[in-house]
């Protein structure tokens, strides 16, 4: 992909939300660039020879971070719309046509998910990937985020369809951390592992994140998971929903992370009023956003800071209304954004890098136009980013210091060729399985 980056970059002239309490919010302000980093935030700011970006009537903010994402699934776009059944999801995404990935298909549909990702204002992305088939599978997927410019946690997992090899796992991760986990790359790799603590070793032995999902009625951790050193800031637990106070407590005294996905936790009917993103806070935890699947929904944080804004509230205010006088009080718009970056940022084991725009951080920031009929008159800067935002207003996208989007167009991304390429790649598999979607049901069926 090609790289536009100077070494200085002022952002002049824009509404700053930097979402960090010790650097201050301007009406009218600056951030300043140099290299890969934040130099500077502030009024006025100097800056001779450096390339100024205009961003007047718009609002300087630090790039989300999607905290829960299967990119592999990035060519089955909307092919499942209405499932609400996670085992006959499973069954199409899984069984049927993830069964015939080549390290094509698995390269595309990750680029098709990082590009359009960085199109919206995602800079950083924790690739929940339960279909590393092969090492050649994981090398492309890797390969993808690599080219595509995005700052992405890979997280390494067994696939799901039951003839899928897995002799490769946890062996490889050895091989994964010493080609990524070094250096100040973009990329990185973790284990998706489930509840296999024999994975969890060898991943803990090479520093590496572990992701889990967990959905309270379909997995419970045993007394094994409470001995010291086992669950920590190290782990990252998906969904949380219908978990007993038991479990609960033991993540807060670990500190692990807790990713939420406010869209398919309510496809699939995981939540109910208890709401997993709000038991997090009740306990002391930093709940991020996931977008989770392509299968049904876009490559957009701000329909899961739509859904996250609406449902806590609904659930909340049902639980008043039922007569519980302590519960919760509604959620926040600057609550939500700090979902959808800051809590992103730690879940990923990156806080100190990225997740706010503060002077020695890396540059992960993106501007929002507020000219759109859509978004103006602002009078409310947070919440226009929460509640009226959407990918086209995006105007520009840096990450680490290098622009990938400018003036509303993804910067060297050949869209055509992208397009014939997963095309190509879902034809194939459509093929290769026999599914035969229907283009206008509410439903897909697999062929006779």
């Amino acid at each position: 992909m090609s790289k536009q980056k100077t070494d200085r970059t002022l952002f002049k002239g824009g509404a700053i939300v930097t979402m960090d309490p010790k650097v201050p919010n301007l009406s009218t302000g600056d951030v300043l660039v140099e290299g890969e980093r934040i130099a500077a935030v502030g009024a006025n700011l100097q800056a001779d020879g450096a390339e100024v970006i205009d961003v007047a009537g718009s609002i300087v903010m630090p790039g989300l971070v999607d905290a829960h994402h299967h990119m592999w699934l990035g060519v089955m776009r909307r092919m499942m719309p209405d499932v609400d059944d996670l085992f006959a999801y499973i069954d199409v995404v899984a069984e049927t046509l993830g069964a015939h990935y080549r390290p094509l298909d698995m390269y595309l549909s990750t680029k098709l998910t990082a590009v359009a990702s960085l199109d919206a204002g995602i800079t950083t992305i924790i690739d929940a990937c339960h279909a590393s088939r092969s090492p050649e599978h994981t090398d492309a997927a890797l390969g993808a985020l690599d080219d595509a410019g995005i700052r992405a946690l890979h997280m390494v997992g067994a696939a799901m369809d039951k003839q899928a090899p897995t002799a490769h796992l946890p062996a490889d991760l050895k091989r994964l951390a010493d080609n990524w986990n070094h250096g100040e790359g973009l990329v990185r790799v973790g284990l998706f592992g489930q509840l296999n603590l024999d994975w969890w070793k060898v991943a803990r032995g090479l520093d590496m994140r572990i992701l889990t999902e967990f959905i309270g009625d379909l997995a419970k951790l045993g007394p094994e998971f409470a001995e010291p050193g086992v669950l920590g800031p190290h782990n990252i637990f998906n969904h949380c929903t219908r978990v007993p106070e038991a479990t609960w407590k033991l993540f807060a005294d670990a500190g692990v992370n807790v990713t939420v996905n406010p869209r398919s936790d309510a496809l699939f009917g995981f939540d109910d009023e208890s709401f997993a993103y709000q038991q997090a806070i009740d306990h002391g935890l930093t709940p991020a956003l996931g977008i989770d699947l392509d299968t049904a929904f876009g490559s957009d944080l701000f329909g899961e800071m739509h859904a996250l804004f609406g449902q806590q509230r609904a659930a909340m205010r049902y639980r008043r209304f039922r007569g519980e006088e302590s519960a919760p009080r509604p959620i926040s718009v600057e609550a939500v954004l700090k979902a959808a970056t800051v809590n992103g940022a730690r879940a990923a084991g990156l806080e100190r890098e990225i997740g706010s725009l503060t002077p020695g951080k890396q540059a992960d920031i993106i501007t929002v136009r507020t000219n759109g009929v859509g978004v103006f008159p602002v009078t409310n800067a947070i919440g226009t980013i929460v509640q009226a935002v959407e990918r086209a207003d995006v105007e520009t996208v840096m990450v680490a210091g290098e622009i990938r989007k400018r003036a509303g167009k993804l910067v060297g991304v050949d869209v055509a060729k992208l397009a014939a390429d997963v095309t190509a790649s879902r034809d194939y598999l459509l093929e290769a399985s026999g599914y035969r979607p229907d283009l206008f049901g509410a439903a897909a069926e697999a062929a006779a």
